[in-house]
């Protein structure tokens, strides 16, 4: 891929955030969503790749764009995996909370993995940890592996969660061994790559969320020099065979970050839509101008950039008309 596309799709982002921004704090999560899919879908026409959603909004029948199977893009430049999450938070953004963003990853098409929408379980670590971690030990030694290697006490670690009635046993036994604990409300994407920013504190993520997000959460960490682990968690019979049907051969199989993203090149970009671990949130100025931080990176090069950004309204066509 051309190096020139980090700084195309960042663009995307952009917009997608500015669009869903003014939804903060109203309570619709729905039309939240549907501003940031339009406004994304409606700039990925000026983007040069011949791009085919491999993760979006859902199954042709399902969603009106950024579909399973939709070619993106100008149709002009290298053929590309694409996967977005226009909205990385709608629930975020409804309450007028922490931590949502506009993501987008892309890869050589062939490269990002299919996932269905369902859940997965998620082991997700920094630089310091990467292969020292296994998904299907017991919390417990996972707790006890990752003190080691970062030269800590079990009780100086710190581990982020989705704050959700499934994940309680862990929870339970995180309490048991004395760990800090930080609860996500949702977010699962910032959540996973949280561990790779030092600053962010935090050692660990751990959990089950959206199958969907634990590629993008690839996409990031592979271009930050960290890591997640996966497995699939199909409920029942048609579930199972939904990742049949998607190429998935061994739905139980623990995924590795190249069972998700592919050994090639990898491009994430994220913006913030409210305020999170490592993006500021859309900022509204005087003059009709808004501020916007995003951050887009490359596996290739493990360049990151963080980018702010000053836009005047008046002149965002999209916007304008919505």
């Amino acid at each position: 891929m051309e190096r020139e596309l980090a700084l195309e799709i960042v663009r995307v982002t952009e917009l997608a955030a500015l669009a869903s921004a003014p939804w903060m704090g109203r309570g619709d999560k729905i039309n939240a969503d549907g501003a940031a899919t339009s406004a994304m879908r409606s700039m990925f026409d000026s983007i040069s790749v011949r791009g085919t959603v491999v993760i979006g909004e859902g199954e042709m029948d399902e969603a009106p764009m950024l579909y399973i199977g939709e070619e993106v893009g100008s149709m002009n430049g290298p053929e590309v995996d694409v996967a977005v999450d226009p909205l990385e938070g709608t629930e975020i953004v409804a309450k007028g909370l922490n931590n949502a963003m506009s993501v987008i990853a892309i890869a050589n098409k062939g490269n990002l993995l299919h996932a269905p929408d369902m859940y997965m379980e998620k082991l997700a670590v920094g630089p310091q940890l990467v292969g020292k971690l296994r998904l299907t030990d017991p919390i417990e030694v996972t707790l006890a592996k990752a003190a080691e290697a970062l030269n800590k006490n079990v009780s100086e670690l710190t581990v982020m969660i989705l704050d959700r009635v499934r994940h309680e046993s862990i929870i339970k036994s995180l309490r048991k061994v004395g760990v800090r604990i930080k609860f996500l409300s949702d977010g699962d994407v910032a959540g996973a790559m949280a561990p790779a920013f030092p600053e962010a504190g935090i050692d660990l993520y751990v959990g089950s969320g959206g199958a969907p997000e634990g590629v993008l959460a690839a996409a990031a960490l592979k271009c930050l020099g960290g890591e997640i682990l996966g497995r699939l968690m199909p409920s029942d019979a048609n579930e199972y065979a939904r990742c049949l049907q998607m190429g998935i051969d061994d739905p139980y199989k623990v995924l590795t970050m190249e069972d998700m993203v592919g050994s090639e090149d990898v491009i994430f970009a994220a913006t913030g839509v409210t305020p999170g671990e490592f993006l500021g949130g859309v900022r509204y100025l005087p003059d009709d101008r808004a501020e916007t931080h995003s951050i887009v990176m490359r596996a290739k090069t493990r360049t990151i950039r963080f980018i702010r950004a000053l836009h005047y309204l008046p002149n965002k066509a999209f916007l304008n008309k919505h």
